[in-house]
This record gives structure tokens, sequence and C-alpha cells, in this order.
């Protein structure tokens, strides 16, 4: 197995791990931090998949599907392609509505499905092309591959979690 398989694999198990972090919660239950200052289940998905069609879109020099679909208005958002999720506050995190968990699971594939056909079309070699030179040392593409799928996996953990806490 080369190392494009590998992270074909990672990124293919994802969605079946955000089904079942979203499995049977309603919107409310979706927006419901399980303590002040914590994150809700609707807003940890939302952050997972919008860093990961942040920064694949940007590795593919394409713009991201938040911009170019109708995802933002369906969590009560703009499609600004910056609001990613960092630094976001309680009002911020509060203003990620999520109109059900279709909508989160639909945003989702969506950015997987074009996460895996890029993965498809990698060479070896491509995974060491420099992405961002304002690291030291710069961050190749297989490093930040491996980054977003890192940050994914935690989060998705994390829903996980807080589901399990609000629904008792």
């Amino acid at each position: 197995m080369d190392v494009k398989d590998l992270l074909t694999e990672g990124y293919g198990r994802l969605p079946g791990l955000v089904a079942d972090a979203l499995d049977g919660l309603d919107p409310r239950q979706l927006r419901q931090a399980p303590a002040d200052g914590a994150n809700p289940v609707g807003w940890l998905i939302w952050h997972l998949t919008r860093i990961q069609d942040h920064h694949v879109a940007d590795v593919m020099g394409e713009p991201q599907l938040w911009v170019t679909g109708d995802w933002a208005p369906r969590f009560g958002l703009r499609p600004d392609p910056d609001d990613v999720g960092f630094g976001h506050g309680p009002a911020q995190v509060a203003a990620v509505r999520p109109e059900d968990g279709d909508v989160l699971r639909d945003y989702h594939r969506a950015v997987v499905d074009r996460t895996l056909a890029y993965l498809r079309g990698l060479n070896p070699a491509d995974l060491d092309r420099v992405v961002d030179t304002s690291w030291d040392p710069p961050v190749t593409l297989g490093v930040r591959l491996v980054s977003v799928l890192d940050d994914d996996l935690q989060h998705v953990g994390q829903a996980a979690y807080v589901r399990g806490l609000i629904q008792g």
C-alpha cells in the first residue's frame, strides 16, 4: 500500500464517523453545547468540514465548495471563504445553525468526495510539493493532507463525545 492509498483510506473513514456523531440528533441538539464555552456537535462537524474544504481547495487551486455551492445559507451563514471556525467566540459558534443533520452530512460528503477524487490523482512525487512557505520548515502537500486528516479525526471524536453528553 502506498501513501496515497493510506490517505484515501483515512479520509474515506470520515463520512461514517460523521454520520455516527450526527445520528438521531435534531436541529436543537445540533446547536446544544454540553457546557458554557463548549462547542456543539453541529459546530464541530461544520468546522472540520470547513477546514477540509478550505485546505484541500487551496492545494488543488480550486474554489471551495462552501463558496460555489448553496451550503452557507443552510447554516445561517454567508459564504465567506475565510470563515472556517478558527478563533470563533461563543457568539460566532452560536451563529452556526445547521438546518438539520442532513445538511451537515451532505456538505461533508461533498467535500470528502472531492478530496478522495483529488487523492486518487496524486503520485508519490506530488506529496513532496511545498504548499505553504509561511512555516519553517515549509509545509508539503503530504504534511498538509495528514494535518487536515488529523484535525478532522480529533473533531469528529469530540463531536461523538458531545453527542453522548447531550443524549445522556
